[in-house]
C-alpha cells in the first residue's frame, strides 16, 4: 500500500541545477521524517539528506550548500533541490521513509551530470 516515486531525473551540465521529487502514498505523510539517498557505480548506497516531520535537515558533507530538501506535505511530497552539480553527484537516487514497521524505498530516478 506504501509508494514512493521518485522523479525529475535527467541529464545535466556540471555547475547545472536539477530538482528531484517523491510522491508518497498509503502513510500519513506528515507525521514521518524523509530521507534521499544516492547510489553511484560500483559504490554503496550513502544518504544525501534528511529532513523531519517539523521541516529540520541535514545534509551530507558532500552536498551540504549546494542541495536543499523541503516538503509540502499538502502534495504528500518532498522535493531535492541540486545545484552545482558535479560529475561525481552522478548517481541513482532513492527516497526513503521509516515506519514503526518497516521502511520504504521507491524505484530511484537516475541523475547523470556531464562535464
Amino acid at each position: 500500500q506504501v509508494q514512493l516515486v521518485e522523479s525529475g531525473g535527467g541529464l545535466v551540465q556540471a555547475g547545472g541545477s536539477l530538482r528531484l521529487s517523491c510522491a508518497a502514498s498509503g502513510i500519513s505523510f506528515q507525521i514521518y521524517a524523509m530521507g534521499w539517498y544516492r547510489q553511484a557505480p560500483g559504490k554503496q548506497r550513502e544518504l544525501v539528506g534528511t529532513i523531519t516531520s517539523g521541516g529540520s535537515t541535514n545534509y551530507a558533507d558532500s552536498v551540504k550548500g549546494r542541495f536543499t530538501i523541503s516538503r509540502d506535505n499538502a502534495k504528500n511530497t518532498v522535493y531535492l533541490q541540486m545545484a552545482s552539480l558535479k560529475t561525481e553527484d552522478t548517481a541513482v537516487y532513492y527516497c526513503n521513509v521509516g515506519t514503526i514497521v518497516r521502511s520504504y524505498w521507491g524505484q530511484g530516478t537516475q541523475v547523470t551530470v556531464s562535464s
